[in-house]
């Protein structure tokens, strides 16, 4: 039988628009996860939700995965 796996997906962004992104803010989430048993799978740029306004802002999708079972 194949390995099964489950994912999460997370959101980072600043908190201000135009705000640079974080590199310990990162390595925290990514430790943080990696704590509980996720891997890192993939990180990808992306425009997301600000909290203000219609627009969004520059983040990253940092996605994670783990075995399940």
């Amino acid at each position: 039988m194949a390995d099964r796996y489950e994912y999460k997906v997370v959101e980072i962004r600043e908190k201000m628009i135009g705000g640079k992104m974080s590199g310990a803010r990162l390595e925290n989430v990514l430790n943080d996860h990696a704590a509980e048993g996720w891997r890192l799978k993939a990180i990808t740029t992306a425009e997301v939700k600000g909290r203000l306004g219609p627009g969004g802002v520059e983040g990253v999708l940092v996605t994670f995965e783990r075995k399940v079972g």
